[in-house]
């Protein structure tokens, strides 16, 4: 974890490391689109024996399982089950708003944390990392490979984040967009952001990724968003954006929560039609302990016993 509030240093993003022995990057829910997780560590495309069962006209004659023909008597075939190696794309919002926290560390110091953990998780499961990081004046890109290099890597422009000074404010529809251009079918898909400008446009895209990958929305956001303190006059900063906000005017402050409000709805009605996963992490919480919660060791054991 962070020391410093307002910005993450690359040895403590490689830190993570260890934290992410203790999650597995499965999914919550069964996807009924799609065919499903990989099966095995095993990479490259194949086919793993799943069963043999009697022969049915239409079997490919290639796939009879004669061992078990010889001893039943009866003609059987064998079934095979796809071997899957899942890219897992992490998107990092590091626009402006992200640069800011009353409590606890900046949306952005979150936001690389929980970035730096998934990667490092994908990475111990052999998995290939890439993705993107993107604010209002660039947008970088990370093809996805397998191994340390490119996890550092990407940790590396993480830590060496900053806020741009002099910006217009974007929407995620051009983000999403290109992500959905570059994460490939069958990806675990990993979107962290607070999601202020997440209109119609871009719930499309993320709406069209969820189509042939699995997504998960992080929803990163400051205590401060959710509701104003009952009295007061207060100056917000974002760069050399200044916000004035009179918390006595309680019409203002119902306005204020029922924005955020919307937005939480927004996400949670995307995410339940769509078979997305949501997860919120606020910035006065651990990144590890969220997504423990999520994605934790003793949660995937808990499944399997079930």
């Amino acid at each position: 974890m962070s020391t410093n509030p307002t910005q993450t240093t690359l040895t403590e993003l490689i830190a993570l490391n260890r934290q992410a022995a203790s999650l597995k990057l499965h999914a919550k829910r069964v996807r009924s689109r799609q065919s499903g997780q990989y099966l095995s560590r095993i990479k490259g495309r194949g086919m793993e024996f799943d069963e043999s069962r009697l022969y049915e006209p239409g079997d490919d004659v290639r796939n009879i399982d004669w061992r078990v023909t010889a001893r039943t008597g009866k003609t059987h075939t064998k079934m095979f089950r796809e071997e899957r190696e899942r890219p897992v794309f992490i998107s990092i919002d590091s626009r402006a708003p992200m640069f800011f926290a009353t409590q606890g560390r900046f949306k952005s110091v979150i936001a690389a944390e929980l970035a730096s953990l998934l990667a490092w998780t994908a990475h111990q499961q052999g998995d290939r990392v890439g993705g993107e990081i993107f604010n209002e004046n660039e947008h970088m890109e990370f093809r996805p490979r397998r191994g340390q290099q490119n996890v550092l890597h990407l940790i590396k422009r993480l830590s060496s984040l900053t806020a741009e000074t002099t910006v217009q404010p974007i929407s995620l529809e051009t983000p999403m967009r290109r992500l959905h251009r570059i994460a490939h079918p069958g990806s675990l898909v990993c979107v962290i952001s607070d999601f202020r400008g997440l209109n119609e446009a871009a719930a499309t895209q993320l709406k069209n990724i969820s189509r042939h990958s699995e997504v998960l929305l992080i929803h990163v956001y400051d205590p401060l968003e959710t509701a104003l303190p009952d009295k007061g006059h207060y100056r917000v900063s974002f760069g050399e954006r200044i916000l004035n906000i009179n918390a006595s005017n309680r019409q203002y402050r119902q306005h204020y929560s029922d924005h955020f409000q919307q937005r939480v709805d927004h996400l949670q009605q995307l995410s339940h039609n769509h078979l997305m996963n949501l997860v919120h992490c606020r910035t006065n919480e651990s990144p590890a302990t969220v997504l423990r919660k999520h994605f934790g060791v003793q949660q995937v054991k808990a499944r399997r016993r079930a």
